[in-house]
């Protein structure tokens, strides 16, 4: 015979969302396909929202933000190139096994840079319900590359 608390587990404890199971009703940005694995709807998730994006071979999204949530992007499969800034002119690439951090109301633009490979990763918000705010920006013609180097491991 099981407790109150062993059977509250059973089924408020640890869920398992099979990758057939992710939800493309999300909010959307032009250009990229995002399915919602991890949310305030789907499991009860407060404190962050999880999925997947998907961007076609030699596409780009539109600008966008996140609004007051922080964003991790991991790379699964291809390469991605990242723009951001008022004018989107900073930019940075980023391959399989990395990962790419997004700050509070960064604008940003994610561009799969392969011409033939789809652009996978997994998405993590600090926040149970997404959040994507399109905006209308005239991107400047040659951003800077800009290379992280991390405040804690300087070379």
């Amino acid at each position: 015979m099981t407790n109150d608390s062993e059977r509250a587990w059973k089924h408020d404890g640890v869920r398992v969302v099979g990758h057939d199971r992710l939800d493309p009703n999300t909010a959307q940005t032009p250009g990229m396909d995002r399915k919602a694995a991890i949310d305030f709807a789907r499991v009860g998730a407060r404190k962050l929202w999880a999925g997947t994006v998907h961007i076609h071979p030699d596409a780009k999204t539109g600008a966008h933000h996140h609004g007051p949530l922080e964003s991790v992007i991991y790379v699964v499969r291809g390469k991605a190139r990242m723009r951001w800034g008022e004018q989107l002119e900073f930019m940075a690439e980023a391959g399989p096994g990395d990962f790419i951090y997004i700050p509070p109301y960064v604008p940003h633009q994610e561009i799969n840079a392969s011409v033939d490979e789809v652009l996978e990763c997994v998405l993590v918000r600090s926040d149970g319900e997404a959040i994507a705010v399109n905006l209308d920006i005239e991107p400047v013609e040659r951003p800077e590359t800009v290379r992280w180097i991390d405040p804690t491991h300087p070379e």
